[in-house]
């Protein structure tokens, strides 16, 4: 089986606000779509999706719409963030592996 693949994809409505539109794209003829209007429903549906898998995900790639402007992005950048250290200080321990520095 190919990997779990997952896309997040940032839109915006008619009145100019953000959701996310996640999809499902591991079997590309059963493609599962949920949208999220915040973080915490963003959160909680993609631990759904994820559950399906036995909570494993092997990539999830971000995407947005031509019509999504930088402030935008900023905003939910800044509200996932703010989320993730929450989340570290729950867990007392990083959730993403950091990056080693490569000596050139």
């Amino acid at each position: 089986m190919a990997g779990v693949v997952f896309t997040s994809t940032i839109k915006l409505d008619d009145s100019d606000k953000w959701f996310i539109e996640i999809q499902d794209i591991t079997d590309e003829d059963d493609i599962r779509t949920e949208i999220c209007f915040d973080l915490d429903e963003y959160e909680t549906k993609i631990e759904e999706m994820g559950s399906e898998y036995g909570g494993h995900i092997d990539e999830v790639k971000w995407l947005k719409d031509d019509n999504v402007l930088p402030p935008v992005l900023d905003e939910i950048r800044l509200k996932m963030a703010e989320q993730r250290a929450k989340i570290e200080e729950e867990r007392g321990e990083p959730i993403t592996p950091v990056a080693e520095k490569r000596e050139e």
